[in-house]
This record gives structure tokens, C-alpha cells and sequence, in this order.
């Protein structure tokens, strides 16, 4: 995974095997450094800052993608975990952010997005968020932390 931006609590990384392609959206996951099973475990201020993180990196993403050529849409946010139930350390919490582009030809527009098993090779041909995209987000991120709404303040942190 290819580090996008962090905190002191979390960790925002372009996902190597996504499961949205880059050109259907991309995919970005938010993870807490601190291991927890689901949402339920963070304390009400890391909750904060996860609610806040996900609307800046969803919105830094869907503007970042957008300057790229790849016509988003909107931003789909997803907390599943259901693989991690097969694992002997079990699930662990974190969110996953599918952007959903317009013209996309896999993951389409304004469907569901669909989510077999890796081992379909459904996912084999899907790329990752490059270099130049990750760097464009950043960017954005960068922008969007300088208005109001995302000023730690108005969120108690």
C-alpha cells in the first residue's frame, strides 16, 4: 500500500490490490494504527477523527481524480471486514473509499459495486492509483485542510 497521508491515529493508503480499478474510481482504505474489530471500539474521539478523515480524503479524492481525467461521480465509503472473518487474528477495522467514476466499465456508475473472492481472479487485471494520482490527492488534501470545515477545531479535536 502506497501512503497517502496519516495522523497521529490513522493511516491513509492507496490500496495495491484494489478492488475498484483506477479508472473506474480507485480505491483508498482509512485504517486506525491501533488494531480494533469495528467501529464500535473506537473511543468517541477517534470516531471523530475517522468521520473527519473520511470526508476529507473522500473529497480530496473525488477532486484529485477528477483533475486526472477520471470523471467521479460520487465516493462510495465502505466499513465490511467480511474477509477478515476467515483469518485467525480475525477482522479489523477500517474503511474503505471506492470512488465511482461516470464512465467507468467494471465497477459501473450507479450499480452496486460487486466484490468475489480474490481468488476468482475478478481482480487481476484492476490497477492501483499511480504515482501522479496519489501525489494529485495529496495535493488536494493539502488545499482542503486550509478551509474551516476541516479545521481540527470545529471538530473538538
Amino acid at each position: 500500500m502506497a501512503l497517502i497521508y496519516q495522523t497521529e491515529n490513522f493511516v491513509v493508503e492507496s490500496v495495491d490490490k484494489p478492488l475498484v480499478t483506477r479508472n473506474d474510481g480507485g480505491h483508498i482504505s482509512i485504517s486506525p494504527k491501533v488494531r480494533v474489530t469495528d467501529r464500535t471500539q473506537l473511543s468517541p474521539r477517534l470516531a471523530i477523527e475517522m468521520m473527519r478523515l473520511t470526508m476529507l480524503i473522500g473529497e480530496a479524492m473525488a477532486n484529485g481524480m477528477n483533475n486526472r481525467g477520471v470523471d467521479i461521480g460520487r465516493i462510495n465509503y465502505q466499513d465490511n471486514g467480511n474477509w477478515g472473518v476467515f483469518l485467525p487474528e480475525g477482522p479489523h477495522m477500517h474503511v474503505h473509499l471506492y470512488g465511482r467514476a461516470k464512465g467507468a466499465t467494471i465497477q459501473k456508475y450507479g450499480e452496486a459495486c460487486s466484490f468475489p473472492f480474490r481468488e476468482t481472479g475478478f481482480y487481476d487485471s484492476f490497477e492501483p492509483l499511480n504515482d501522479d494520482d496519489i501525489r494529485e490527492i495529496q495535493s488536494q488534501i493539502e488545499i482542503l485542510l486550509k478551509k474551516e470545515k476541516y479545521q481540527l477545531s470545529r471538530w473538538g479535536l
